[in-house]
């Protein structure tokens, strides 16, 4: 599918998109565009609403106007929602060349257009072997956009790229995280990795279990020793020539959890292969970087694991060293994210030094049980790494919502018998205690946030009727690189 970039009207094409901003002179500004296109139409606002994803097809002899509601206001996400929600429902009625007319849309939310047009195309039917023959005008090689602004088209171009860079990489990690754990390994996740790094220039290094064994990674090991295949631990960096500031990012990979000999109820547990939406969060974050040559040094520490049951199993009680040399007592099996993670943290930490470290996780139920589906924990003792984090969550719609990471949780994770627990063994604070877990093992770093992703990164949607994933941490990590760069 092609797209182009014009500020005159050409004439030939099949559908005028024209979407709309819910103002209180919105009637107004729809009769003055709409005889631009020699269409007249008394008393518009009877029917068509212009709320955020109201449409209306204006048919005429030769082509099709449709108006489209952006609601009563400009905001990134609620435009990508708009762009993907149409062009999702629409995909096998539209055809030919579409014009969108968006010159009066300010230039800023151009990306966001493109990535929710491109975001439309997703099809989460990954294994699907009796696909219905339908019409997509996506597939269409005779389809085309045409971008009608007043931008200047160098810099439309680039924006409106962007938008679909973005796309592309997040339908990339929504494959990942929806496939099914006999074709999503860890191993396919390594192959993942170093083929993104290959082709966008950020390095790969993967560590196997002999390595692993010889960096004494316990946890990560302890996890891994009865999945169907080794643990891993793959390694990324991204380094411009110039770039001055580093952060650390630690994703969580369990590409399958079925909790270990603390098992989960069956109910839900085709759920789990979503277990490793944080290390795809982490691998879309680095490919978006490199393609779109950010100048930010950027390091990350993946580890890679399935937990599930078998002869030579971890069990509770047992006590595990984990990398940094701490010793861990096992409460519940079933918290084996942390425990990966745990030595991802250290390890990152004592080589790399970044300067910000971040983890993100699909990690507690208790961030679900009390923020829902609509906003990711984030806990750090840092306030201006937290407003940063929160701030850049509202502007891309990936909301954080921060939990006190307080040392009056410690007791929580304090073990009798070695020097910490993974599991509180309470049914309160969960999401606290996993996060204060986490820290000791970040070894006192002064610029540590922990986001627990949940509820966010696999759930219900619009555009599936399942569980679908959802790139949850994609856009808010690419936008806190560019709020640090701009320091």
């Amino acid at each position: 599918m092609k797209f182009q970039i014009t500020n005159t009207y050409q004439g030939n094409e099949n559908i005028i998109l024209i979407p709309v901003l819910k103002t209180d002179d919105y009637a107004n500004f729809l009769k003055n565009t709409l005889e631009k296109y020699n269409f007249t139409i008394q008393n518009i606002e009877n029917d068509f609403s212009a709320d955020a994803k109201s449409f209306l097809v204006l048919p005429t002899p030769s082509h099709k106007i449709i108006l489209l509601g952006l609601g009563k206001k400009y905001e990134e996400n609620e435009m990508i929602k708009i762009f993907r929600f149409f062009f999702f429902k629409q995909k096998k009625s539209l055809q030919g060349k579409i014009r969108i007319d968006i010159q009066h849309i300010p230039q800023n939310f151009l990306p966001q257009i493109s990535n929710g047009i491109f975001l439309g195309n997703y099809d989460s039917q990954l294994h699907k072997t009796n696909k219905k023959d339908e019409k997509n005008w996506f597939l269409n090689p005779e389809s085309e956009i045409i971008f009608y602004t007043n931008a200047p088209k160098e810099d439309a171009l680039i924006a409106l790229e962007e938008g679909k860079k973005i796309a592309d990489s997040q339908m990339s990690i929504m494959d990942l995280v929806n496939d099914a754990p006999n074709y999503k390994t860890p191993k396919s996740l390594t192959e993942w990795a170093i083929k993104s790094g290959e082709k966008n220039g950020f390095e790969v290094k993967v560590m196997d279990k002999k390595q692993l064994e010889e960096e004494k990674m316990g946890c990560l090991l302890a996890v891994g020793n009865v999945g169907k295949e080794s643990a891993y631990m793959i390694l990324m960096e991204y380094k411009p020539k110039n770039a001055t500031k580093k952060i650390g990012l630690v994703g969580k990979g369990i590409t399958f959890d079925n909790g270990g000999v603390s098992i989960k109820p069956s109910t839900n547990m085709h759920l789990m292969k979503c277990d490793m939406a944080g290390a795809a969060a982490v691998f879309g974050a680095f490919e978006l970087a490199a393609k779109l040559q950010l100048n930010i040094h950027l390091v990350a520490a993946v580890p890679v694991a399935e937990n599930l049951l078998g002869n030579h199993a971890y069990l509770p009680s047992d006590v595990i060293t984990s990398y940094s040399g701490k010793t861990v007592e096992i409460i519940d099996t079933d918290a084996e994210g942390r425990l990966i993670m745990a030595d991802a943290l250290t390890y990152l930490n004592r080589n790399y030094q970044p300067e910000i470290l971040i983890d993100i996780a699909t990690l507690t139920g208790s961030t679900v049980r009390t923020l829902g589906y609509m906003a990711a924990g984030l806990l750090t003792n840092n306030d201006d790494l937290a407003k940063k984090l929160y701030e850049v969550g509202l502007k891309t719609g990936e909301k954080l919502w921060r939990l006190p990471l307080w040392d009056d949780y410690e007791d929580d994770i304090s073990s009798d018998i070695a020097d910490v627990r993974n599991f509180s063994g309470k049914d309160m604070a969960g999401a606290i205690s996993a996060g204060k877990f986490l820290e000791v093992f970040t070894e006192k770093h002064t610029a540590y946030a922990h986001l627990d992703i949940a509820g966010t990164a696999f759930k219900v949607s619009e555009f599936a009727s399942v569980h679908t994933s959802t790139a949850f941490g994609v856009r808010l990590l690419l936008d806190f690189f560019r709020t640090i760069i701009a320091e």
